[in-house]
């Protein structure tokens, strides 16, 4: 059975990962040479290669006792992709009604007209900062770190603004089941490539 741990990939190890988000393309080139191409994924998913991370003896044995705590594949974990963490401004949630009391984290990303709109699940603890008509709200409203529902004990008014700032982790899973570390010499172990995956929750 698969599940999810609420525990955070090594810090020292994840900082030198390298990767980022990635989409699903199909490709068809006609005869005349022009293309049709098929979006088969609407949101992106994210994949790391955390190898390089590996510096010191100490991250050699976090490694390993991360990698077999997670049983390869099987459980999934949080990761902090030290490139997109957190929002560089306030966030707009969604605007009250009288009666919706939750709303989902999401971090909204701009460029020619066009916003791509990425849904947070693992906010990171203490780090979430929610307004209601820009005003902060400091009683009265609760975060998910395991969902990134935002709950309010009364629902905001009828047109009221909710928005919110914060940090936030990515929830993946490593991509094999199989560990190949070597030595270098007793102060430095290496992993070629240790490749981990968003999943979506």
């Amino acid at each position: 059975m698969s599940g999810f741990h609420e525990v955070r990939f090594p810090h020292a190890i994840a900082r030198g990962a390298t990767g980022g988000p990635g989409y699903d393309t199909t490709i068809i080139t006609t005869i005349s040479g022009f293309e049709r191409r098929n979006v088969n994924w609407q949101q992106a998913r994210g994949r790391w290669d955390v190898g390089s991370g590996i510096k010191r003896r100490a991250d050699f044995e976090a490694l390993i006792a991360f990698f077999r705590a997670r049983q390869g594949r099987a459980y999934g974990f949080r990761f902090k992709d030290w490139t997109d963490f957190a929002t560089p401004q306030r966030v707009q949630l969604g605007s009250g009604d009288g009666t919706v009391k939750s709303f989902q984290l999401v971090k909204r990303y701009a460029s020619g007209g066009v916003e791509a709109v990425r849904t947070i699940t693992k906010p990171v603890a203490g780090t979430v900062r929610v307004f209601r008509n820009d005003l902060l709200v400091s009683v009265g409203v609760s975060v998910s770190t395991a969902t990134g529902l935002v709950t309010f004990t009364s629902a905001p008014a009828a047109g009221a603004a909710v928005s919110a700032e914060f940090e936030f982790d990515v929830p993946v899973r490593f991509d094999t089941d199989q560990m190949a570390l070597g030595l270098d010499h007793y102060e430095h172990g290496n992993w070629g490539q240790i490749p981990i995956v968003e999943i979506k929750l």
